[in-house]
C-alpha cells in the first residue's frame, strides 16, 4: 500500500510541477505535511544532498523520499511516480509534433505557464530560505500561539539560524567579490560548504 501511495503522490507532483526540480518543492513541503513521512528539516537536508550530488534535483529527491520511506523498492516506485508524467506527455507530443509546433492554442499554454514556473520556483526558493535560516519549530511554535508580531526580535537566538546565516553571507561575498574565490568552480564551494557543515554540525 505505501509503495502505491508513493507512486501517486510523486506522480501528481510530476503531473503538475512545471519550472523544473526546483518547482517540486511546494508539492514536497505540502507532501510531507500530509503524509508525515518527512519534517521540514528532513527537507532542508534533501535539498543540499539532492543539489550536490548529480542529476535533476526532483529525481534525486524523489529517490531520497522513496527509499527513506520504504527502501531499494520505494525509491523505485517514487522515481518511476515522478517521471511517468513527463514520458507520457512528451510521447503525446512528438506523436503529434507537427500540429503542435503550428497550434495556437499550445502555444498561448504554454505562455501562460510561464508565470506559474516563476511563481513555483520563487516559493521553493522562499521555502528553502525559510527552513535554512529560520527554526521551525519555533517558527510554527511562535504562529500557533498568535505572536507573530514582534516575534523575530523577541527571540532572535532562537528563532534565527546564525550559524546557516554567516555560511550564506561568507559564500554571497567569496561568489561576488572581485576575488580570486569568485572564478573558483561551483564544486568547491559545495564540497567546502559540507565540510563546514560536518565541522560545525549544522
Amino acid at each position: 500500500m505505501i509503495l502505491l501511495r508513493l507512486f501517486w503522490e510523486f506522480f501528481k507532483t510530476g503531473l503538475f510541477t512545471v519550472g523544473g526540480g526546483m518547482a517540486t518543492l511546494p508539492f514536497l513541503y505540502a507532501m510531507g505535511a500530509k503524509t508525515g513521512w518527512f519534517t521540514d528539516a528532513m527537507l532542508a537536508d534533501m535539498v543540499a544532498v539532492s543539489e550536490s550530488t548529480p542529476g535533476p534535483i526532483g529525481m534525486n529527491m524523489a529517490t531520497y523520499v522513496g527509499y527513506t520511506t520504504a527502501g531499494i523498492p520505494g525509491a523505485i516506485v517514487a522515481s518511476l511516480g515522478l517521471v511517468v508524467p513527463s514520458l507520457i506527455i512528451i510521447t503525446i507530443i512528438a506523436s503529434m509534433l507537427g500540429r503542435f509546433r503550428s497550434n495556437k492554442t499550445v502555444d498561448a499554454v504554454f505562455y501562460g505557464l510561464r508565470p506559474c514556473s516563476v511563481a513555483l520556483i520563487a516559493a521553493a526558493g522562499l521555502m528553502v530560505a525559510r527552513i535554512t535560516f529560520l527554526n521551525p519549530e519555533v517558527l510554527d511554535a511562535l504562529l500557533s500561539h498568535g505572536a507573530v508580531e514582534g516575534a523575530a526580535g523577541a527571540a532572535p537566538g532562537l528563532l534565527l539560524r546564525w550559524k546557516e546565516i554567516l555560511l550564506a553571507g561568507i559564500i554571497l561575498v567569496l561568489t561576488r567579490a572581485k576575488t580570486k574565490a569568485k572564478d573558483l568552480h561551483p564544486v568547491v564551494f559545495i564540497m567546502a560548504s559540507a565540510v563546514v557543515g560536518i565541522l560545525f554540525s549544522f
